[in-house]
């Protein structure tokens, strides 16, 4: 089952069901599921939409204002999950090698806060590079959905949008290279977990468009990751709670070339198997 967030005809935040590329708005009106956050919070988020009304007739999702899956929730992200991701933190600066090395091949991993709601970007919204940045990259993520009580609910795209610069020159400044306004992008849709029956065999791939031709593309798989959800998930939850849930991103195993950066006016599509694609446009500062 996939869920969304929309804008309906009155201009107000609604939820929706996606079925063959209609959505189908739910009627929470009346409920104690009044918005997506509480779908995903209950203890069967799939019967929880079972009692919600649905409209009979669906609305095509090209005339459809798609918002960010997300409601009061905190953003987080895991980094160095992935071979390839290690390298081109290693790359970034010689003083900062051994750091990522080490939390490579270390049990306790790298997890930050990554975004607040409000310096997160949904479907076809633009994600920011920083205007003191000169090096700055997309980074297409596996979005895990959390409830309250860190339970994996559901799954979504997630975009770690990075300066690289700012980060190699000195790991203390990671906070400034991963976390302002429009530095995250989610969507297009949540789908339930119960959906996707081998979260392993999940593929993710990245294509960055310009002026209208692709000057990139990669791809990678769930099956790349060196750590599992069930022990990101661990090490997130020591002494911390999540009162209204939590989005994970999982890391990133495909990182363009260290002489690509991104400019103002590209297009960032990120397609995961089994989820769908999410387009960003790029802003500079």
């Amino acid at each position: 089952m996939k869920l969304a967030r929309f804008k309906d005809a009155q201009g107000d935040v609604a939820v929706g069901t996606i079925k063959d590329d209609q959505l189908f708005a739910l009627d929470t009106g009346d409920s104690k599921y009044r918005q997506l956050s509480d779908i995903l919070d209950a203890d069967d988020p799939a019967a929880a939409v079972a009692t919600l009304p649905a409209a009979e007739v669906g609305i095509p999702l090209e005339q459809v204002v798609l918002l960010p899956p997300i409601d009061n929730q905190e953003v987080w992200a895991a980094g160095v999950t992935y071979k390839r991701s290690q390298t081109a933190r290693m790359e970034e600066s010689e003083t900062s090698a051994d750091c990522y090395d080490r939390v490579y091949q270390s049990a306790r991993p790298e997890i930050f806060l990554k975004a607040t709601p409000n310096r997160v970007s949904g479907p076809g919204e633009p994600v920011r590079i920083r205007s003191d940045s000169k090096w700055d990259v997309p980074e297409p993520e596996l979005a895990l959905v959390l409830n309250s009580r860190l339970g994996l609910v559901g799954f979504t795209i997630g975009n770690d949008v990075s300066s690289r610069d700012i980060e190699g020159e000195n790991p203390l400044y990671l906070p400034q290279a991963k976390v302002y306004n429009q530095c995250c992008g989610l969507g297009p849709y949540v789908v339930l977990a119960n959906s996707i029956p081998d979260p392993s065999a999940i593929g993710i791939s990245l294509r960055i468009e310009r002026a209208g031709n692709s000057v990139f593309q990669g791809e990678t798989s769930i099956a790349e990751m060196a750590r599992s959800f069930d022990d990101l998930l661990g090490w997130l939850g020591r002494e911390n709670s999540f009162p209204n849930g939590a989005f994970l991103l999982t890391g990133t195993g495909i990182v363009p070339d260290s002489d690509f950066t991104l400019q103002n006016g590209d297009l960032v599509h990120i397609s995961i198997s089994g989820i769908g694609t999410l387009t960003n446009p790029v802003v500079r500062g």
